[in-house]
Parts: structure tokens; sequence; C-alpha cells
């Protein structure tokens, strides 16, 4: 049996200009977690303290609805089940036996994933088997400290990826409170790194790409395309 592994956030606490909580933008772990489940995949979710928040945007009515919120709301459902047996990255010793890392998102990742060693350790493993590295809306930021660990480069130096928008930051107010916290945009992140950043005509529109075993999506409307296109760039 195929497996993946679902990276989440630790980082939990109030962010935007409201006082509303960042955390884990919950479709983008729910709706990979049933694609890849649909696909035959064993899933695990994972982050790097064993812990997670959820992002207090996400559980509104035009993001958590249909069967995410069926699936969320019922406590015996295998994807809150799974999310109930989170597991800490660094107890993960055989990354090795994973095939596709799929970064999920919320702003709270642009705090804790480039500094996450651990998750770290886990995608590039699997990038190094011939697996298959995904991250969704500001998951990207994973990228950060992400090495191939053949070449000792950024594993996406010279690919074309995609993520969170600068204009999407702007529309949710939140553009000047990143500069504040010297968090860096997607694209600054993507730029940085030696990647072409690529968005698409509008912020909140269905839009990921495959460069290689590398697959990235723009934003939570992303999340099934992105995890789709995983599996394909796995088959590939």
């Amino acid at each position: 049996m195929p497996r993946a592994i679902i990276a989440i956030t630790s980082y939990s606490a109030p962010f935007f200009p409201d006082g509303k909580t960042t955390g884990l933008f919950l479709v983008e772990a729910l709706e990979p977690y049933r694609i890849f489940k649909e696909a035959g995949f064993d899933v695990d979710f994972a982050s790097e303290t064993g812990t997670f928040g959820i992002d207090d945007n996400s559980t509104q009515p035009d993001f958590l609805n249909g069967q995410d919120l069926e699936d969320y709301n019922n406590k015996s459902s295998d994807v809150s089940i799974a999310l109930a047996n989170i597991k800490k990255a660094s107890d993960i010793t055989t990354p090795e036996e994973y095939d596709i890392f799929y970064a999920s998102a919320g702003h709270g990742c642009l705090f804790d994933y480039p500094k996450a060693d651990n998750l770290h350790r886990i995608a590039a493993t699997i990038y190094a088997k011939g697996g298959v590295v995904a991250a969704v809306c500001h998951g990207p930021a994973i990228f950060d400290n992400l090495n191939d660990l053949t070449t000792g480069k950024p594993i996406i130096q010279g690919k074309t990826i995609t993520g969170f928008t600068d204009v999407g930051e702007t529309i949710l107010q939140v553009d000047q409170i990143m500069k504040d916290l010297k968090l860096e945009t997607i694209r600054e992140t993507a730029e940085k790194l030696g990647a072409i950043y690529k968005e698409p005509e509008g912020p909140f529109v269905d839009f990921s790409l495959i460069d290689g075993k590398v697959v990235t999506g723009v934003n939570p409307q992303s999340a099934k395309s992105t995890a789709e296109n995983a599996i394909k760039a796995l088959k590939a």
C-alpha cells in the first residue's frame, strides 16, 4: 500500500487584524487526506511538535462544508481519528516508507515550517527515494531549508512553483503584519531559493503545478487538485 504523510503547522496564535487565530487551515488537510485515501494510500498526519491548532477562518462555511464538514464534525470518522493521533515528526524514524509528503498550510506554517528540522528530514528522504514533495497555499514555506540530500541545494532551485500570492496577503490585510514580523511571502521564499514563482490570474482560483517530483498549489481552493497532482507526479 502506498503511503502519504500530511504535514501540519504546530504554530497557533492570534494573527489576523481582527484578533482571529491562525493555525491549520482545515480543508488543506482534510481534502488531501480524502483524495489519498480514495486512491488507496495509507495516510498519517505529522507536525514538528505533534500538536496543532485550527485557523479560525478555516471553519467558516465558505471553506468548511459538505463532506469535509461532515467528516470533521464526526469524531469517529477516519480523518478525525487520524488528526487526533497526529504524529510528532521526530518520532517518524523510517520516512523512506512514505511516497508523498504533502505540506498543508495556514499562515501558522510561515512561523514554524522554515525551522522544522524533522519535517525537512522526512520530506528530503521521501524526495531522495523518488517520492513527491507537495505543498499548498502557505505550505511552500516548507521549502525554506529543505535541501536535496544529493546536491545539498534547495529542492525547488530551478523549478517552477506556486503558492499563496502577495495580492492575497493584501486582500486579507496581513501584508503589513507579515512585514512587521519579518515573515516572507511565498513569492519571496521561492525567489530566494532560486525557484520560478508562478501565480494564477486571480488569487482564489484553483491552480496547481507539477514540476518533476515537486507539486504546489496556490490556495485552499487548490488543496484537492494539489493532492491529485501529487498522485499523478508519483505515478510519472
